[in-house]
């Protein structure tokens, strides 16, 4: 008990002496404060005293001035007339309209021309692709795989974008007809022309249909 009450003691002690910290400080601002309004009316009593000399003044003169006592500015509160639309309005919103309008236009004529650009022309008719597979081979020494074809094809007949599936196809065509050889090294498969492939060694050469 005598240690609870000795805390107790204590603690109220602290708070008595914030306490009564905090009221001087509170007393001191009053203070401050009392002293600046006071210094605030005196300097207002001496700006009316100018006043009214001035305005004496004045009216000895026989001046006509502004009023004796300077009145508070009043917020304005009056709203304008609306505008009425005038001839050059209607007309600065028509070419405006009109300016607004013209980058859609050029947008879509700009689009149109993409998409014709886009489509695909129809291909001339020439050469069919299995012939100029058949002349490619016919032109090369050594044994050429379908892949390198496809790109030769495509650097020499740019117009003839074919797929390597489909200059596959045509070699294996021109096997079957016995028109090209096929010869496989390891994994990779290579075709020659007819009139100069030989079956490499231990190559089976391919069966000739009935």
């Amino acid at each position: 008990m005598s240690e609870i009450t000795a805390q107790t003691s204590e603690l109220t002690s602290q708070y008595s002496a914030q306490v009564a910290g905090d009221l001087e400080n509170n007393r001191k601002e009053q203070q401050r404060i009392t002293a600046e309004i006071e210094a605030l009316q005196e300097q207002l009593a001496a700006v009316r005293h100018d006043h009214t000399v001035l305005v004496n003044l004045q009216e000895a003169l026989g001046v006509p001035g502004a009023p004796s006592e300077p009145a508070a500015a009043e917020p304005v509160t009056s709203v304008p007339a609306p505008r009425k639309k005038t001839a050059s309005t209607k007309a600065a919103r028509a070419a405006k309209q009109t300016t607004s309008d013209k980058p859609a236009a050029v947008k879509k004529k700009q689009t149109g021309r993409k998409a014709a650009a886009a489509k695909p022309e129809p291909r001339p008719a020439g050469t069919k692709l299995v012939d100029l597979v058949r002349e490619h081979l016919a032109a090369q020494i050594e044994p050429r795989s379908a892949a390198e074809i496809t790109t030769a094809l495509a650097q020499q007949h740019p117009e003839r974008a074919a797929k390597t599936t489909v200059v596959r196809n045509a070699l294996e065509g021109l096997v079957a007809k016995n028109q090209a050889q096929r010869t496989k090294q390891g994994t990779s498969v290579f075709y020659t022309a007819a009139e100069t492939a030989a079956p490499a060694a231990g190559e089976q050469t391919p069966q000739q249909p009935a």
